[in-house]
């Protein structure tokens, strides 16, 4: 009989790890900017996107003739659902529409930890983040420009939409 220590696989705890840290990565821009979900959800979301993509692949090699993607297809759906929620609707505008976007690429994050693309999901981290603040940076530079609507000389004389259907 094997003791529970010996069932540890060293391998896969280091994935799991390195799943959380860079999940926590991206957590910490949503931490900076002081929005929720933040730096303990994104290192939850790719963990456990990390764990289910290696429990697809012991199932694949265990229980021949499985498809160890069917689980991950779940990872997809089941993180656009947990990024719908994020989504909501405020008079005119949507938000966290930016935040679901992380979540779903978290969650992608963690499945190429889980099956072993470590490399890949290290640079999809370090694209992501970027992304973000390089994003952002152009967001504040084109609220700034007299074409944006969103300009303050846009503003002063900008139509009430009180009424409008």
């Amino acid at each position: 009989m094997e003791t529970i220590l010996s069932q540890i696989n060293t391998h896969e705890v280091l994935q799991l790890i390195v799943a959380m840290v860079l999940g926590g990565v991206i957590g910490f821009e949503r931490e900076l900017a002081g929005k929720d979900p933040s730096l303990r959800t994104f290192s939850l979301i790719c963990m456990g996107s990390c764990l289910f993509s290696i429990l697809s692949v012991h199932i694949g090699v265990l229980t021949q003739p499985a498809d160890p993607g069917r689980i991950a297809a779940q990872i997809v759906s089941g993180i656009g659902f947990l990024g719908a929620g994020a989504i909501f609707r405020r008079k005119e505008a949507v938000a966290g529409l930016t935040t679901a976007a992380m979540m779903w690429v978290t969650a992608a994050i963690g499945m190429a930890v889980g099956f072993n693309h470590i490399g890949l999901a290290i640079s999809a981290t370090v694209i992501a983040f970027c992304a973000i603040y390089f994003f952002l940076l152009i967001h504040h530079i084109l609220r700034k420009t007299p074409l944006h609507p969103e300009h303050p000389e846009n503003l002063i004389n900008k139509p009430s939409v009180k009424g409008k259907k």
